[in-house]
């Protein structure tokens, strides 16, 4: 990849190549591992920290090989991984590097928010072909104001990396503060704005009509994301919130469309689905976790598409 590739023009390739808007969340808990994957383990007891990361890496790498040609993009969540020391952020690093090396676009699930030589730092540590745990894509809070996203952004056009920004999160308390009335309207609406004008600098747009910089936006609120959809036109959505959260394929429908070139039925977002996959095996009463998940995702795809046409 050269430093003028932008990582949202490959996300978008990828997602019409596979014809699926979906990403494959990786927040991992040791207790979605199946039996036949702990059973590799020490006993309770002598198990260590690196004994259940290995395990989490073994599966997570097991669910990339197999989805890769169908899922064209993985979110890893950093929280279950630090939850492991040490251990747990080195399979943080793996699994991002497991991804990239099966083509699938990464996004490194952080959620930054910090200002001056902090942000920078974060940026460096995340963003980039030479970032310890390097990710085409982090996830941000914006909490902080611009200062906070600058030192992020410079490092998006200098290597072709992107940003989600936490616009419309799906959590049930999320109006607390993104719904507070602003000038006449939403909050979150402002932040919108403000975000789409961030992609707006110099060596940010893609060449498919999108910006590095994208929104965070929850499928569970969909007359929210539809309202952001017709706002930024040219803002990519990551949307959570999909199944195990509650929210329907007709749900995030909204936020779809945008600048996406020809009218192509899956422009414009690409849908986490985490605990719908990581634990499909679970649903079907099977140890087979590799065959529950493809199965998943390619009802996921199906369910997608089909709502998408408007079915």
């Amino acid at each position: 990849m050269t430093a003028k590739t932008k990582q949202i023009d490959r996300l978008i390739e990828a997602i019409e190549s596979t014809g699926n808007p979906s990403a494959l969340g990786l927040d991992t808990r040791p207790e979605y591992l199946p039996k036949a994957v702990l059973a590799a383990l020490p006993s309770e007891p002598e198990r260590t920290e690196d004994d259940i990361a290995d395990a989490v890496y073994t599966f997570n790498s097991a669910l990339i090989d197999a989805l890769a040609d169908i899922v064209p993009c993985v979110k890893v969540q950093a929280a279950y991984y630090e939850t492991l020391g040490v251990a747990g952020m080195r399979a943080f690093r793996d699994t991002l590097l497991r991804a990239r090396s099966r083509g699938m676009v990464t996004i490194a699930d952080v959620k930054r928010n910090d200002i001056g030589a902090t942000a920078e730092a974060y940026a460096a540590a995340y963003l980039g072909p030479s970032a310890p745990f390097s990710a085409d894509f982090v996830t941000l809070n914006c909490y902080l104001g611009t200062d906070g996203i600058l030192p992020f952004l410079k490092r998006c056009e200098l290597c072709g990396s992107g940003v989600f920004v936490l616009i419309r999160t799906s959590n049930p308390s999320a109006g607390e503060f993104q719904d507070l009335p602003s000038g006449g309207r939403p909050f979150y609406e402002y932040v919108g704005e403000k975000t789409a004008a961030w992609g707006e600098g110099e060596g940010l747009m893609g060449t498919l009509g999108y910006s590095s910089v994208g929104a965070v936006v929850g499928a569970t609120w969909p007359e929210e994301g539809k309202r952001l959809r017709a706002l930024l036109p040219n803002t990519f959505f990551l949307v959570p919130g999909y199944r195990a959260q509650g929210a329907t394929a007709r749900d995030l429908r909204g936020c779809f469309g945008g600048a996406s070139r020809g009218g192509a039925l899956l422009g414009g977002a690409v849908v986490n689905a985490s605990r719908s996959l990581l634990c499909a095996h679970r649903k079907r009463g099977t140890e087979d976790f590799v065959s529950a998940a493809r199965d998943e995702a390619l009802r996921m795809r199906g369910e997608l598409r089909a709502a998408l046409a408007g079915e």
